[in-house]
């Protein structure tokens, strides 16, 4: 019982959205959403099916002597609910179970809900940017952005809502910008941004010392490098990646708070329809090992594939057609939430599918994945 406290008094900090007297309190409301969520609800009319099929568990933390709403109660609940403070009191309870790893990937990366858009009200699809801590498996935090701008000013809205000290802060070409690094540093993390065409001067300077080096097998500079060699799925990935520190003639390197380094990594894919090959250049505010900026690059693309994918293929996030109010954002914050406790619960050994269907089954596993760390 004293393990739920912490969660009831975290959703008790939130505030009403309605006026007056209500019969069904907020905290219930909420509590029972995040579980329904957990255990597979995709929509308003599932949480309420699945709350009222739980009354008697959720007795065990909540007053239920009001009972359970409909689902238009939680539809209008959701819907009204600010996501800029909804979201930081979850983030607060997530991060009090799991304590983030010191100097983990912070992977930063933008995710658009496809089916958001309403054409009735001309509402357009929301865009989302994530902030993922790869090690841990823990969703740190979203900003939506505005339909009138972009990633490049959501990004720093989104560092500024989030603990990202300590952390190597990675982000795809689209969030290389001054500022964007700059902001990273102030924050007290490390940063590894990928860097193509959208910073001509920058992507040719780093592009021609590479070629230039690679011709020697660098010969003539150190160079802290890593490769990799896996086999399977009827393909053959050879990884190489090499990082040096930043060269006194690079063209545009002033311009970069505490750049210090340059890196590149080269994937070649052997199939038998014939070999691809993919280079990526990046620029780096810390001098690293080989080996640990292969691992920044490759944990990347840990927020695409155990963040994202899982959203739309386990949770349904692409297909869902929430979008009234703040309900599309709550809707994805809740996702986001229920795959972090998930990820975290390693007594079940299976997917995320198979948990979300095992908490709804079996009340004490609902409880190691809500409470237990």
């Amino acid at each position: 019982m004293e393990r739920s406290a912490s969660l009831v008094e975290q959703l008790e900090k939130m505030t009403d959205p309605r006026r007056g007297e209500s019969v069904y309190p907020l905290v219930n409301i909420l509590f029972m959403t995040i579980c329904a969520v957990i255990a597979g609800a995709d929509d308003y009319v599932a949480i309420a099916k699945f709350a009222n099929t739980k009354k008697e568990w959720f007795a065990k933390f909540l007053d239920m002597s009001a009972g359970v709403p409909s689902h238009d109660r939680f539809n209008a609940i959701l819907n009204a609910i600010d996501p800029e403070e909804f979201e930081p009191v979850l983030l607060a309870w997530i991060t009090q179970l799991q304590k983030i790893t010191g100097g983990q990937v912070i992977a930063i990366d933008g995710k658009t809900l496809r089916r958001s858009f309403d054409h009735a009200t001309g509402k357009a699809a929301i865009h989302m940017v994530s902030a993922w801590a790869t090690a841990n498996h823990i969703s740190l935090g979203q900003t939506v952005v505005d339909a009138k701008s972009n990633e490049i000013t959501a990004i720093p809205k989104l560092l500024e809502m989030i603990d990202v000290s300590g952390g190597l802060v990675t982000i795809d070409a689209m969030g290389c910008q001054t500022e964007i690094a700059a902001k990273i540093v102030k924050e007290g993390a490390d940063y590894c941004l990928a860097v193509k065409g959208n910073q001509p001067t920058l992507h040719e300077g780093i592009k021609a010392f590479f070629l230039d080096h690679i011709e020697d097998n660098f010969a003539r500079i150190e160079v802290a490098e890593h490769h990799t060699n896996e086999t399977g799925h009827g393909r053959i990935d050879e990884r190489s990646y090499y990082l040096c520190e930043v060269p006194d003639d690079l063209p545009d390197a002033g311009r970069w708070k505490d750049l210090c380094a340059i890196g590149v990594s080269i994937n070649n894919t052997q199939r038998r329809k014939g070999d691809e090959i993919a280079v990526r250049y990046y620029i780096l505010n810390k001098l690293i090992d080989g080996e640990s900026f292969a691992g920044a690059v490759r944990d990347h693309w840990g927020i695409e594939n155990s963040c994202h994918w899982q959203l739309d293929v386990t949770f349904g996030e692409d297909q869902c057609r929430i979008r009234k109010g703040h309900g599309d954002e709550n809707f994805s914050t809740l996702r986001r939430t229920a795959l972090s406790l998930l990820k975290q619960e390693k007594t079940a050994k299976c997917g995320v599918k198979n948990k979300r269907l095992t908490a709804g089954w079996d009340d004490d596993y609902m409880e190691k994945v809500v409470f237990s760390r």
